[in-house]
């Protein structure tokens, strides 16, 4: 029963991989301008988004991790909720918030500030439905973290600043590492929170997810292509996140 399952998950993605390698449609999508601009497009999103989710995340992981104040669990449902709302949802709910005709939409005219169908919207879309990812390995990694070490760092001396750059973000860098690659790979695969807030636009805002969607209404090939080097860095980084994982086991062992 479990090598079936095995078989069920590793199947359609071994065939697609297959099909893309064997049949040369994997190199010739380095050579397809659609496809290398949805890439880079992906790729340099999906880094503005990360450094979004450092910036916000990671003070509202250490507060949930390390306070505990009225409408602290409703603000961890919160958090949490993107990881579960299908992406339509998500698209469409960020549309009725940024839209034109949203919540914030017309304040944001007036400061000539248009957020649907540009750029700025994919990231916007990326960074609310990946930033849950880190923001949870974030929150685990600072309770992870003993007190006592931190205690010690203040009696010796150490200010705040010095307590957290020296003891708790490198007792806390595996799970913080380990989220940033979930986060960044959920983002690289957005797709309906993007072409519901932020459109299908060639070169704009069309990521390499939306590549996928597309070509497959008129080449199969190109659209295998696309989802086979989706697959390949999605697969990338849940090698990396175990290769982290380990480093840290090992980590804890040598400290013992």
């Amino acid at each position: 029963m479990a090598a079936i399952a095995v078989v069920l998950f590793a199947l359609p993605v071994v065939v697609l991989l297959g099909r893309a390698i064997l049949g040369g449609v994997l190199t010739a999508a380095l050579t397809d301008p659609a496809i290398v601009q949805a890439l880079v497009l992906s790729l340099t999103t999906t880094a503005v988004s990360l450094v979004l989710t450092i910036v916000f995340g990671s003070p509202l992981a250490f507060v949930l991790a390390r306070r505990r104040f009225r409408g602290s669990t409703l603000v961890e449902a919160i958090v949490d909720l993107p990881i579960v709302l299908p992406p339509s949802v998500a698209g469409l709910a960020l549309l009725l918030a940024f839209g034109r005709r949203g919540l914030l939409g017309e304040p944001l005219d007036v400061v000539g500030i248009q957020l649907p169908f540009t750029t700025a919207a994919v990231i916007l879309a990326q960074t609310f439905v990946s930033a849950p990812f880190f923001i949870r390995a974030a929150r685990a990694g600072f309770q992870g973290v003993d007190s006592d070490l931190e205690d010690a760092a203040r009696v010796d001396g150490g200010d705040e600043w010095q307590v957290l750059r020296r003891i708790t973000l490198p007792l806390a860098a595996a799970p913080l590492a380990a989220g940033l690659v979930m986060a960044w790979a959920r983002a690289m695969g957005e797709f309906g929170a993007t072409i519901m807030f932020a459109g299908n636009i060639e070169g704009l805002t069309q990521t390499l997810p939306l590549v996928v969607y597309s070509e497959f209404q008129s080449s199969l090939d190109a659209s295998v292509a696309a989802a086979a080097i989706l697959v390949l860095a999605a697969l990338g980084v849940l090698v990396s996140v175990r290769i982290i994982h380990w480093r840290s086991v090992f980590a804890v062992g040598s400290v013992t």
